[in-house]
Order: structure tokens, then C-alpha cells, then sequence
């Protein structure tokens, strides 16, 4: 589990083919690998991986077809940059909202603008998903933890602040751009609550 709140920006150093999927080695940035243990969880963009090589300041993990079929993670080239979160270990505090690291969909930068200090960003979701985003409601985008603002059939907008944008790859993305969405878990298992008792 993940919390949403990212704790550096890293980039991909290099992704390497492997019968039909890909092993990513992503470099860490300022990411604290201390403690990570090969096995351990690394959320890449908001996709929960597997670190199965470990170095002072760079992991790789393996990514299967069915991660590269829901995810931007098969579009990265080398140098592009990634959002990265440790997984939660207990007491940890719970900042965002609790991310499994699942990702349900790609979705895509329609809009940003200036509003004040901060910036308003409306997205496209998947059509399928849009039924889970409710506004004032949490959503995970590219592994970051935001509060939706308002929602418009498959659209929705959020605002970030200037460190939000400054801590994260938002500050690189532009309208036009492929986002790694997961929708709040709440939202999922009320649907499967309420499905079961029809």
C-alpha cells in the first residue's frame, strides 16, 4: 500500500525487453533506498513494482504484459521522468489516501491553467472508469494523491499547489499527455457491496 504522496523524482535509465514484457532500471534521484530490500515494493508513476535488483541510487523491476497493457509505463524512453513512492511500513503516516498501487486505466491532460498561485488541471478518463470519480472524492494520478473538484461526464478537474507541481513530474506534463489513473478503492468495493445485494 501507498499513500500518494511522492517521495522523489526519478528517471528511466533504461528499459530492456524480455520475452514479451520489459525490466525497467529506473534511477532514484533523491529516493532513500535505505532499508529497501530486493523484493520490496516501489510505486513507478502509481504502478506498484517489484524491485528485483538493487543498487546505491537505481532498482530495476520487471513489468509484466498485463502492467504494460493498463499503464504509460511501455511508452517511457530513456531519461523520461517518473514519480516514485516507497511502499507504507506501520506508523507511517497516512498523508494522502490509501493507494494499492493498482493502476484501472490511462487517462489524459485536457487542460491547464493559472488559478492564483496554483493550477487547475482538468483530465479525460476512460469511460468506464469515470463512474468512480465523485467529486471532493480522492484520486491517484501518476501516483499522486489529489482531491477531485468537479466532474463532467469522463472529465474532471484538480487544483495543484506550486509544491505539488514542483515535487512531481506535473511540472513536465502538458495537455495531450497519457496519466496513469487509480480510482479511489472506497468507490470499488461499494460498487461490488452494492452489485452483490442486487
Amino acid at each position: 500500500m501507498f499513500t500518494g504522496i511522492i517521495q522523489a523524482i526519478g528517471t528511466l535509465a533504461r528499459s530492456e525487453p524480455r520475452g514479451g514484457d520489459l525490466r525497467l532500471h529506473i534511477d532514484c534521484g533523491a529516493l532513500d533506498l535505505a532499508g529497501v530490500a530486493r523484493g520490496d515494493s516501489i510505486a513507478v508513476s502509481g504502478a506498484c513494482l517489484t524491485a528485483i535488483e538493487l543498487g546505491a541510487h537505481r532498482f530495476a523491476a520487471d513489468v509484466s504484459r498485463e502492467t504494460l497493457a493498463c499503464t504509460t509505463l511501455g511508452a517511457l524512453r530513456v531519461g523520461d521522468a517518473v514519480n516514485l513512492e516507497k511502499a507504507l511500513r506501520v506508523g507511517d503516516a497516512l498523508g494522502g489516501h490509501l493507494v494499492a498501487g493498482h493502476i484501472d486505466g490511462v487517462g489524459h491532460v485536457l487542460e491547464v491553467r493559472e488559478d492564483a498561485r496554483s493550477q487547475r488541471w482538468r483530465f479525460a478518463a476512460p469511460a468506464e472508469l469515470a463512474r468512480y470519480i465523485a467529486s471532493k472524492g480522492s484520486i491517484c494520478i501518476d501516483g499522486v494523491s489529489l482531491t477531485v473538484n468537479e466532474v463532467d461526464g469522463a472529465s474532471f478537474g484538480v487544483n495543484l499547489i506550486p509544491h505539488t507541481v514542483a515535487m512531481t513530474t506535473f511540472g513536465q506534463r502538458r495537455p495531450g499527455a497519457a496519466v496513469n489513473l487509480e480510482v479511489d478503492l472506497l468507490a470499488r468495493y461499494v460498487e461490488r457491496m452494492l452489485g452483490a445485494r442486487a
